[in-house]
């Protein structure tokens, strides 16, 4: 697919970058990884492939559910443990369609080094058992192209509404963006931008934020990108969201599934 899922031997350059990561503050346990600003609420189970990893009832990440016993997520989400769970709306009343799984294998990519750069920021894993797959938790598609500049997507999560001051909602929000062309990203975050990543924005503010990490960016039926990193704060027109390009990887990720 694109060059950038084989060879580790791109001389990427080091820079500073702000994956979506939360901490702890006030005493509370806020999502590590999590974000959909100037969102809507989702139609219940209309992102049957979305995905959340839970350290306990602790939300870390975003997730894409891409066959029946495998998630596709950000590697900068990797825990020693956690559980994946699918097929929920709201996160605090059980509605009778969730599927709580362990993960019992973490892979993230092997070109992928966090204290260099977020570049490769993907990651599968594997889960315990394969979920049961209805409509209310389905796989995704992977693509055979890439997106288009201007082509419309989704992004969804359970990420902060608002940005600077971080408020997590309870159900998963869902929000319209277009992709930017490369050379727009490019000049947008000046030489932190590889051919590994897509670009995502919206004129209304729209965008994801803190814990959305690792979520699916879905154009036309089809998952696009796997949420990474971003301007801070979130949502500014000049400063689009940045996703692994999924399509760059494709390649890697099913020889990976069916090896395994």
């Amino acid at each position: 697919m694109g060059h950038s899922s084989g060879s580790c031997s791109h001389p990427w350059k080091c820079w500073p970058f702000f994956p979506l990561l939360l901490t702890v503050c006030t005493g509370s346990f806020m999502a590590e990884d999590s974000r959909v600003l100037g969102a809507e609420p989702c139609n219940p189970h209309s992102q049957p492939w979305q995905a959340g990893l839970f350290q306990g009832v602790k939300l870390l990440c975003g997730g894409v559910l891409v066959a029946p016993q495998w998630i596709l997520t950000a590697a900068h989400c990797q825990k020693p443990r956690y559980t994946v769970r699918l097929g929920d709306h709201s996160l605090q009343n059980p509605e009778g369609s969730e599927q709580e799984v362990k993960v019992v294998r973490s892979i993230p990519h092997p070109c992928h080094n966090s204290s260099k750069s977020n570049n490769h920021d993907l990651m599968l894993l594997k889960l315990q058992k394969p979920i049961k797959v209805n409509d209310n938790v389905k796989p995704i598609g992977l693509p055979s192209h890439c997106p288009q500049p201007d082509q419309k997507c989704t992004v969804s999560g359970w990420g902060t509404t608002t940005s600077p001051r971080e408020t997590f909602p309870d159900i998963l929000h869902c929000a319209d963006v277009y992709i930017w062309s490369q050379r727009r990203c490019e000049k947008a975050y000046p030489e932190k931008i590889s051919d590994g990543m897509v670009c995502a924005g919206s004129n209304t503010g729209a965008d994801t934020c803190q814990g959305d990490s690792g979520g699916p960016l879905v154009c036309e039926g089809v998952l696009q990108g796997i949420t990474s990193w971003g301007a801070d704060p979130c949502g500014r027109q000049d400063k689009p969201g940045v996703y692994s390009s999924v399509c760059r990887y494709t390649q890697w990720i099913k020889k990976f599934i069916n090896a395994n």
